[in-house]
């Protein structure tokens, strides 16, 4: 999986600046509705993010997707004004998918181990795990390190990776979501865990790297779906308790 941080600070600057040229929000939304051929090209312009940087991480450039989606890099900065905006709006939309798949295993499966299995093989097969959202990953990491829950979402940084520097919890809104994804994949895994159906040393974190381990990059879709099912398969059995 490639996961490359942003700038996600810069982005929305940049973003508010050139927004108000093209009449959009900084988040790459407009507040008036689009023509139908607007809305088809952002419909194909998305679609090639996805593409494209589930294939290659974020650090693909936009040219690569404005060739994926066969519209002028031009097409594709008139609606984005930057990559980083871009970037933002795919991983946010990630998390949200990835948000409400995790709501519907708890809703669904009474068994905590079928509730987590489900969220987890729903995630791998969509191919969510390479295009999980830097800042997810990241405080998988804070967490890792024993940080108190309030100090779990992290601030991107320009300068090179290095200790991590967590924002306040008032700024929880600038998340794009991530919050609620470790809200509710954690439900399944404490669930999980209380039924004894879970190694007790598994966090979050984990399940979240077992979601971006399992989702290969495969040229050819039946072996990527094949090779996908069988590390989890494998993956899963490390995380599960079994009776001494």
């Amino acid at each position: 999986m490639h996961v490359q941080d942003s700038r996600w600070s810069s982005a929305v600057a940049s973003g508010a600046t050139m927004s108000a040229v093209s009449g959009g929000r900084p988040d790459g939304t407009r507040s008036t509705p689009l023509r139908v051929d607007a809305q088809r090209n952002l419909e194909h312009v998305l679609r090639a993010a996805r593409e494209v940087f589930g294939e290659l991480g974020y650090g693909a450039p936009m040219e690569d997707v404005a060739r994926r989606a066969r519209v002028g890099v031009g097409t594709v900065y008139r609606r984005f004004p930057s990559k980083d905006v871009l970037v933002r709006r795919i991983a946010e939309e990630e998390t949200s998918r990835l948000t409400e798949q995790a709501r519907a295993a708890l809703g669904q499966e009474d068994e905590p181990w079928s509730a987590l299995s489900r969220f987890l093989r729903t995630s791998v097969a969509s191919g969510a795990g390479r295009l999980l959202p830097p800042q997810v990953l990241r405080v998988g990491v804070a967490e890792e390190r024993g940080l108190p829950e309030h100090a779990r979402l992290p601030q991107q940084r320009t300068q090179p990776a290095g200790d991590l520097r967590l924002v306040p919890e008032e700024r929880a809104e600038d998340d794009g979501g991530a919050a609620e994804l470790l809200d509710v994949v954690g439900q399944l895994v404490e669930r999980a865990r209380a039924a004894g159906e879970l190694q007790a040393d598994v966090s979050v974190s984990d399940v979240l790297l077992v979601i971006a381990t399992a989702a290969p990059s495969l040229p050819d879709a039946a072996q990527q779906a094949a090779a996908s099912a069988r590390l989890l398969d494998i993956l899963l059995e490390g995380l599960r308790s079994r009776p001494s």
